[in-house]
């Protein structure tokens, strides 16, 4: 039986950057257990004045568009800049086994084998749209390991990449060239969320495409109004195979971070993410408490047959459900 380890132990082996112990670190603040879950909120809490000095960037994009070859070669680039790499895969769960189906470290095999990387694929379980519920909690872990950049990887393009937005500093969002709409999915709200857009693939035959895909987008963002932060999203090319592109998409994120610093946006957005984070806990916790009151596990098992047969409206019994939990 393998050892369970203090909280002193999680302390030392995450503050040493030890990347065994970050992981096991990552799968208690995942795990569903109380006794896991206290210990994870002790030891996130012990690290709070260690993180907060790191790079956080969402990237997002269809399925198809390139986002773990991207990565693996961002990632790369960083790593010779003198960069620690941390990248937190959100991948897609087995509605099975609930673990991951795609597992990012078969998909960047150089840049997990280098000790100064480190992936973690993360299932999505029952969270919308491919954010996993602990992914601010691993951040942190990773900022306390010593990681200067965490690229945080999506599913692809849903409702919940608001959620990756409201977790990171900046929002990158991977396109392909001459992809129809029906294929992009995306358009007009996912482009507004995007610090910049990146048309991946801009190689070969590709090029040309690619060099017309960046006019049509750069008119297009030209229509959308001037978000608060006083920042107007740029559009660049890449191409993760010939490892072009990458320094200006670096470049671009540095300058859009010394601005926000600048005008004091960087602080305003991270102390509205850590609110983000206390609703979000709350919303989860209140949803764990009730679903486990026995009261309402046994009103809800002698209910739900009519629910089924359409018999009992469900917004009825939820709010039936409600008043009774809260009355106790």
């Amino acid at each position: 039986m393998k050892k369970r380890l203090h909280l002193t132990d999680f302390l030392k082996g995450v503050k040493a950057g030890n990347r065994v112990i970050l992981s096991q670190a990552i799968t208690l603040v995942e795990s569903t257990l109380e006794s896991d879950q206290n210990l994870a909120s002790e030891l996130v809490q012990s690290l709070l004045p260690e993180t907060g000095n790191s790079i956080r960037i969402g990237i997002t994009g269809v399925p198809g568009v390139g986002k773990s070859t991207f990565i693996e070669a961002f990632g790369k680039m960083l790593l010779d800049q003198g960069k620690k790499v941390a990248v937190l895969a959100i991948d897609p769960s087995s509605q099975l086994t609930k673990g991951s189906i795609l597992g990012d470290k078969t998909r960047m095999e150089t840049l997990s084998a280098d000790k100064r990387a480190f992936i973690r694929p993360s299932p999505t379980g029952s969270t919308l749209g491919g954010v996993t519920g602990k992914t601010r909690e691993a951040m942190l872990l990773c900022e306390a390991a010593g990681f200067d950049v965490i690229l945080v990887e999506t599913v692809g393009v849903g409702q919940s990449e608001t959620a990756v937005k409201n977790m990171v500093d900046f929002f990158l969002l991977l396109m392909l060239a001459g992809a129809g709409d029906e294929l992009q999915g995306i358009k007009k709200g996912i482009m507004e969320m995007a610090d910049a857009l990146v048309i991946n693939k801009a190689d070969g035959d590709n090029l040309s495409m690619a060099k017309k895909a960046r006019v049509n987008y750069e008119t297009a963002l030209h229509l959308f109004p001037l978000a608060d932060k006083n920042w107007s999203p740029k559009v660049l090319l890449a191409s993760s195979t010939e490892s072009e592109g990458l320094e200006e998409v670096w470049n671009l994120v540095q300058k859009y971070l010394d601005q926000m610093k600048g005008n004091g946006f960087w602080e305003t957005n991270r102390a509205a993410q850590r609110l983000n984070w206390l609703d979000d806990q709350i919303q989860f916790l209140l949803g764990q408490a009730f679903l486990k009151d026995p009261i309402i596990q046994k009103m809800l098992e002698d209910r739900k047959p009519k629910v089924q047969k359409g018999e009992l409206n469900p917004s009825k019994l939820a709010k039936s459900l409600i008043q009774l939990f809260f009355k106790k």
